[in-house]
């Protein structure tokens, strides 16, 4: 067993050992919360789904306390509520044939401070031992901050492993901000069409937020459907569902790249495109 922050659950569906299931992984998700990688990263499970040679690992980083609740939750403790939302959790892990889901335990202050190594250890372990070819994180244009926390700590955790042993791709994917607004040549497109039955099975385990007021089963597919008929003007609809990616490969690549400039620089871009468009029909 790899050494994990003490309030750590680790779970591996088919019962292998830890370890094993860990290294078996090909395509790895690292989410902020309970149904983060769900939500974000159903390329990957969708890829690996009954595959004998693919396997899609997820890391939940933080315990679930803070939740909304509402309805039958409403008057939940933060004890009932985290314990639920990690029983949920590895209730889509196994729908979703998982390798293994590790719920790390970890308060989102702990997720958003940069001067705390543990966060970013507990990663380094899992990556280590993982080596994915394929990762999913939040992208950095995300609004909520905990996701952006993560995704740095994600990113620093890559950064401490040999540049040989680092993932080949990097997905920064859509939750709290979707990326539509990235320039066409940018966006990386997730076909997500198959199995709709298996998207909806695994938003709908997520019952404490569904119940709590956050309608986030709608809301995930009829993004995944907008993403679809909005993704070509001029052509039929391909797909009935896709997700858009933003490239942070770069940043695990290139320790000297900063952050803060590589993502703003899809901003930049997107400012220069709606400029020119503007501009040629005056």
């Amino acid at each position: 067993m790899i050494s994990l922050n003490p309030l750590a659950r680790l779970v591996t569906p088919d019962g292998k050992t830890g370890p094993d299931a860990i290294s078996r992984t090909t395509h790895l998700g690292i989410g902020a919360h309970q149904d983060d990688l769900e939500f974000m990263a159903f390329h990957g499970i969708l890829t690996c789904y009954d595959c004998a040679d693919r396997w899609f690992g997820g890391v939940t980083i933080t315990d679930g306390r803070g939740s909304s609740r509402a309805g039958q939750f409403k008057d939940w403790t933060d004890d009932q509520i985290a314990a639920e939302r990690i029983r949920e959790q590895e209730a889509a892990a196994i729908i979703g044939q998982y390798s293994f889901i590790a719920q790390l335990g970890f308060g989102s202050a702990a997720v958003r401070d940069a001067q705390q190594s543990a966060v970013r250890d507990d990663l380094r372990r899992i990556l280590e031992t993982s080596r994915p070819e394929v990762v999913y994180l939040h992208n950095l244009a995300d609004k909520h901050d905990t996701h952006v926390g993560c995704t740095l700590r994600s990113i620093e955790a890559m950064r401490l492993l040999p540049k040989a042993e680092r993932p080949k791709i990097v997905y920064g994917c859509e939750v709290w901000r979707d990326l539509d607004w990235l320039v066409d040549s940018e966006k990386i497109a997730m076909p997500i069409s198959a199995r709709p039955e298996l998207a909806r099975a695994l938003n709908e385990v997520f019952a404490t937020q569904i119940a709590g007021g956050k309608r986030y089963d709608l809301a995930v597919l009829g993004r995944r459907t907008a993403n679809a008929t909005f993704s070509n003007a001029h052509s039929t609809d391909q797909e009935s569902a896709m997700q858009w990616a933003m490239d942070l490969t770069p940043l695990v690549q290139d320790d000297c790249l900063d952050p803060v400039a590589y993502t703003v620089g899809f901003i930049d871009r997107l400012k220069a495109d709606v400029t020119a468009r503007i501009r040629k029909s005056l």
